[in-house]
């Protein structure tokens, strides 16, 4: 978490009712709220601090103070996007902070925008010149952005003011590296670690500096040995362990690493593909190949991947598959003669003498216009030999290293877990749709309760023996609440058979058995409803809500025969989602301004792959009610099917900071 001056540890004394009880008064007690506000944020509750911090924009939108901490926050979600424009907000409420130009800055850098990060931290330092971490963040920028004399220049100030400052070489070692002066900087490591034996980025550098070189590998290994003591959860780490490993004959202990660092990112592609390889060396074929498969449902387009399992498929006789595979490599690479050498071999194993020999000829012509091509190989007939094993390339299945451990920007990033809610990876799943119940799952973040002028209304008027809310969290009910609810239907039974039922007590009873997962009867008894209410929305709204439950059941049960006829569900569904819309609309036709409905519909539309009508329902859910997450998180989740990047992480960040916590894995996940 960065950490400013001003932001100091204190103790999180305050129970969050206190700051919800002053958030609920006309007159917030600010001060109080960003106390709080910042006690989450030292704590790293990052989501929490941003809901008190929301709370005091709100009341007072013109102190800087709180969008600074909120763009921390932010940044520290790794929304960087919303970061950014958060310490904007504050520059132009006081351009004096020099703690927002700084996470500005750091936002930018973070988005590649190289040249506004230097402009800022340049501006920060005329209010702070001698300020370590903004002459080091410069430096990096600099470096960054190409500009090498002046990354140099800015780096000889920093270490002339600070000189035993360690990370300060690192960071020059770096730009020294991509100088290729490797003995200035293998002299900057150096002193590095001789001020800081346990700078974790020293140990990283001097080993890749000698893999690359190939030079003393013993050396790299005990190199990265000291780092993983120092980092033992780091899996870039135990692959590069593992590659020199291998190098220095130790096959076992390569593949130890491998498994070590495939228990600590289990969908860590680098890791599979080189497993993949040493299983592959030990004829291991079909775990090589689970492993190059998995590699592909990660990276569908990763053409070593593709090449290696078409050589696994070949090995195993899976012909098709291997011609599959291996087709995909030469479409891609229709110059990389190496593919159709195996393609040929796989040809002539299936008896296509004729097609194995047109392309044998092809890829010798490629390989002829790359190198001169050996007689003894031109002769080496398909019809009648294997391609040479020799001639398979194995330069798309060579072992594959991490160059990117070495983080030299320490004080940019947190490596505590907690609150960090962006590494933690969640299915990727829209937000439900919101329903009328009689129960909700609030959180601390969010009551996850919605407002309906009509719901508020009948509750006002108590004829339901229990209140509605609107929510898209049903939590999961114990047995003492379903049996309350089935004494409920019993009790509207016996009122209905010796008085004429009201409308208000067919929505009751529908909304007991809804609660109860009676979807049929819930569907009758709001039909029934509308007969007598033609014009009260929420009864079309419950009727919907009945029957989309009822589809997502009728969909996954089968039929008396049991079995389940894929044609006939499709119609069905088709049928009933028609039917479910023409609720929804008709509901947005009597109550046009309920934002929940708009919600509704356009999760629908979504589920129809419908995207531009999705979209156009979310928006305008979100021109009714500018605060709800869940449009903004959906909308987002279009935009980034549709491949609308900037628009996309632009909502997500939105529907973070309404406290859509999965919002920002998707955005960490999308800039990976």
């Amino acid at each position: 978490m960065i950490i400013f001056s001003h932001i100091r540890k204190r103790a999180a004394a305050m129970a969050l009712i206190v700051a919800t009880a002053a958030a609920a008064s006309a007159q917030i007690n600010t001060e109080q709220v960003i106390r709080v506000g910042r006690n989450a944020l030292y704590f790293e509750d990052y989501m929490l601090s941003i809901q008190y911090f929301n709370r005091v924009i709100d009341s007072k939108p013109y102190l800087a103070e709180p969008y600074l901490l909120r763009s921390i926050a932010k940044y520290n979600l790794e929304d960087y996007a919303g970061a950014e424009a958060d310490a904007s907000r504050a520059l132009d409420l006081n351009p004096f902070i020099a703690d927002a130009w700084e996470v500005r800055g750091v936002a930018r850098q973070n988005m590649q925008r190289d040249a506004d990060a230097i402009t800022d931290y340049e501006e920060a330092l005329r209010l702070l010149p001698r300020n370590r971490n903004l002459l080091f963040n410069l430096a990096m920028a600099q470096q960054a952005a190409d500009h090498k004399a002046d990354a140099d220049s800015t780096f000889g100030v920093l270490l002339r003011y600070y000189p035993n400052y360690d990370n300060a070489y690192l960071g020059r070692a770096q730009l020294r590296l991509g100088a290729n002066d490797t003995t200035g900087a293998a002299a900057d490591i150096e002193r590095a670690l001789e001020l800081n034996p346990n700078a974790l980025n020293g140990y990283i550098l001097r080993a890749d500096m000698a893999m690359r070189s190939g030079r003393d590998l013993k050396a790299a290994l005990a190199d990265i040995n000291e780092a993983v003591k120092l980092q033992p959860k780091m899996a870039g780490l135990y692959i590069n362990r593992a590659y020199l490993r291998y190098s220095l004959n130790d096959y076992f202990g390569a593949m130890a690493d491998y498994d070590y660092a495939l228990q600590l990112e289990p969908a860590n592609a680098t890791a599979l593909f080189n497993r993949g390889l040493l299983l592959a060396e030990v004829n291991a074929n079909d775990r090589a190949l689970d492993d190059f498969s998995s590699v592909l449902d990660i990276e569908p387009d990763n053409y070593r991947a593709l090449y290696s399992r078409a050589l696994i498929h070949r090995a195993k006789g899976n012909y098709r598959a291997a011609i599959a595979d291996v087709n995909r490599v030469a479409e891609a690479f229709p110059d990389f003669p190496d593919a159709l050498w195996l393609r040929a071999d796989i040809e002539r194993s299936m008896g296509q003498t004729s097609r194995a020999e047109a392309t044998y000829n092809r890829a010798k012509q490629l390989a002829a216009a790359a190198r001169p091509v050996d007689e003894s190989e031109a002769t080496a007939a398909v019809a009648s030999a294997d391609v040479p094993e020799e001639l398979v390339s194995r330069r798309f299945a060579s072992l594959l290293t991490v160059d990117d451990n070495a983080d030299i920007r320490e004080q940019y990033n947190n490596s505590a877990i907690r609150g960090r809610v962006q590494d933690r990876n969640v299915a990727i799943e829209i937000e439900p749709m919101m329903e009328l119940g009689y129960y909700s799952a609030p959180s601390e973040l969010r009551t996850n309760t919605y407002y309906i002028k009509e719901i508020d209304e009948l509750n006002a008027t108590r004829a339901l023996r229990f209140a509605v809310v609107v929510t898209n969290r049903r939590p999961t009910l114990d047995q003492d609440i379903i049996q309350r609810h089935f004494s409920s239907i019993d009790y509207y039974n016996s009122l209905m058979s010796t008085h004429t039922p009201r409308a208000v007590d067919y929505i009751g009873r529908a909304l007991d058995f809804v609660t109860t997962r009676n979807y049929s009867a819930a569907i009758d008894d709001a039909t029934k409803a509308i007969e007598l209410m033609p014009d009260y929305a929420p009864a079309y709204w419950l009727r919907a809500q009945a029957r989309y439950h009822k589809l997502q059941v009728d969909r996954d049960t089968p039929d008396e025969t049991g079995s389940i006829d894929p044609t006939a569900r499709r119609q069905v569904a088709e049928a009933a989602m028609t039917e479910i819309l023409a609720d929804i609309d008709r509901g947005i036709e009597l109550s046009p301004t309920t934002a929940v409905a708009w919600y509704n519909k356009g999760n629908l539309m979504l589920e129809n792959h419908d995207y531009t009508s999705a979209i156009a329902a979310y928006t305008r859910a979100i021109e009714l009610k500018p605060d709800m997450g869940e449009a903004y998180y959906n909308r987002g989740y279009i935009y980034l099917k549709l491949g609308n990047r900037q628009a996309g992480i632009s909502d997500l960040g939105k529907a973070g900071e309404a406290g859509i916590v999965p919002a920002y894995n998707l955005i960490k996940r999308i800039r990976k």
